[in-house]
């Protein structure tokens, strides 16, 4: 407001310097009009900058008295959260204190109890104890009656007592010990031979389930219907993934894989173990859980060729070649593990060649990788030797070593000193008591014949499975490359070459499985 009236006034003074300035004898009456004029007007912006104050003025006021109600009220607002949080906060402590109080009379209570519960305590036991003294009292005055009565000491009735009972026991116990001897004579004879033919079936029978099953304990017998599922989804959706046959019996808390594939067993084994201990067993938690189990499985063979590198102290192999070596930890041959029989015969073909002085670990070396093909048999056609021996080669192993892989069996001619070693510490190590079996390796080589015969020469055919110990062949067709009729062809076919080209007992059943799955992704 004072600024507006600063420059009014500064207006009139300005008006009156121009009047005085310009202002001139002749025309004084012009001037004094003029002057009046610019008063007039002066006046006017007098007037109507303290009416332009008075609203400036009465605007603030208005702000000021708005913006005063609207901290009175945030006041006001926050004043009472502040006594709602008090009187929260004050009933909150009443509540504990009472909580408090009443523990403290539930805890003098129990004081109470126990100080009461003591005293009981311990006046029975003072009254135990003159009950105790009381009949110590009567057995000393019953003995000496008995003693006055008898006219012997207690330690005297004792031992003639003693006596008379033993002399009697021995009668009576010399015929009894007689029968006694000759039942457990005749008993011990029969269990002697019960206990060996016992242990004669029992070593076969592990032996067998060591190359053939593996046994999965559960957490209990509640797990076995969960790995059924419903009307046996569960357990077909695993051994067609797996191509391992699962058998659930009435053992307690465990259950049976078997498969002639050892790695395959392996894989399905670790499939299994993982979706016990996750809980959630369906079909497609199967095939995600299967997948890692194949994985894991690699490693381990990873692990086992290092393991067996350095067990034997040979260097610098292919990453390729040690885990193919790996992998022989999980086969048999002649029921005789081979990655164990590979190590055996390298430690034989060291010291041999330490013996004669000649290089050791070309010895260990030539010997270790003998049986590589071994891994591949199943998958590759032809001797185990040769294709040993082109895997070596493609993987840079010497040529002197390539040499003594496929000359071990006298497939090729032996020309070298290494080659020589390398048969010899096979022979050894193959032919020692009880390192091997033939019925298990022809066996396993009917399996694997059986898969062989359902895949060759049938179009359509993705997965072949020889299961039920040989007993069932399980094929998983291509469901857009084969219709239902071909499917019968197929199972009729892989049946009548069977027949043709094996000998086994009892009869073997061919399974050929279509199934279409639907896919799609919710985005």
């Amino acid at each position: 407001m004072e600024s507006v009236l600063l420059g009014a006034a500064l207006l009139v003074t300005l008006a009156a310097l121009v009047v005085v300035i310009f202002w001139r004898p002749g025309v004084h009456g012009k001037a004094a009009a003029e002057m009046a004029l610019a008063q007039s007007e002066a006046d006017e912006v007098r007037a109507r900058a303290k009416l332009e104050a008075q609203e400036v003025l009465e605007k603030a006021e208005t702000q000021a008295q708005r913006i005063a109600a609207s901290a009175r009220a945030e006041l006001e607002e926050e004043s009472r959260t502040l006594r709602e949080d008090l009187r929260t906060l004050r009933e909150d402590l009443e509540r504990r204190e009472t909580r408090l109080a009443e523990r403290e009379q539930r805890l003098d209570g129990e004081v109470r109890r126990l100080e009461e519960w003591s005293g009981r305590l311990a006046e029975g036991k003072r009254t135990l104890e003159e009950r105790r003294r009381e009949l110590a009292g009567v057995e000393d005055e019953r003995r000496r009656v008995l003693e006055r009565t008898a006219g012997l000491t207690a330690e005297q009735a004792r031992g003639e007592l003693v006596t008379a009972i033993e002399n009697q026991a021995k009668r009576e116990a010399i015929p009894i010990t007689r029968e006694i001897e000759n039942a457990a004579r005749a008993e011990g004879e029969k269990r002697a031979r019960k206990i060996v033919t016992l242990a004669i079936q029992r070593v076969a029978s592990e032996q067998t389930a060591e190359s053939v099953v593996s046994v999965l304990h559960l957490p209990g017998d509640e797990m076995k219907g969960r790995i059924i599922g419903r009307e046996g989804r569960n357990i077909r959706a695993f051994e067609t993934t797996t191509g391992v046959n699962l058998i659930i019996d009435d053992t307690p808390e465990a259950v049976l894989l078997s498969c002639f594939d050892p790695v395959r067993r392996e894989v399905g084994r670790l499939t299994l173990e993982k979706l016990v201990l996750d809980g959630r067993i369906h079909p497609q938690r199967i095939e995600e859980v299967y997948e890692r189990s194949k994985s894991d499985v690699e490693q381990l063979c990873v692990r086992a060729g290092e393991d067996a590198l350095v067990e034997v102290g040979v260097a610098d192999m292919h990453p390729e070649l040690i885990a193919l070596l790996g992998r022989l930890r999980y086969r048999t041959s002649y029921g005789q593990n081979v990655l164990k029989h590979l190590i055996e015969s390298a430690h034989i073909a060291g010291i041999m060649a330490a013996e004669l002085r000649l290089p050791v670990e070309a010895a260990k070396r030539c010997t270790l990788l003998h049986d590589i093909g071994k891994a591949l048999t199943h998958e590759v056609e032809g001797s185990h030797a040769l294709i040993g021996a082109e895997i070596a080669r493609r993987y840079g192993e010497h040529e002197d070593v390539v040499h003594a892989i496929e000359a071990h069996h006298n497939e090729v001619e032996v020309r070298t000193v290494e080659a020589v070693l390398t048969q010899a510490a096979d022979a050894v190590s193959g032919s020692r008591p009880g390192a091997r079996r033939e019925s298990l390796e022809a066996y396993v080589k009917r399996l694997e014949r059986l898969e062989e015969i359902a895949k060759e020469k049938h179009a359509g055919v993705e997965k072949v499975f020889a299961m039920q110990a040989g007993r069932e062949v399980r094929v998983m067709v291509k469901p857009d490359s084969v219709d239902d009729i071909q499917a019968q062809v197929i199972a009729r076919d892989i049946a009548k070459q069977v027949e043709d080209e094996l000998t086994y007992p009892g009869q073997i059943r061919v399974t050929v499985v279509r199934e279409s799955r639907a896919i799609e992704f919710a985005r």
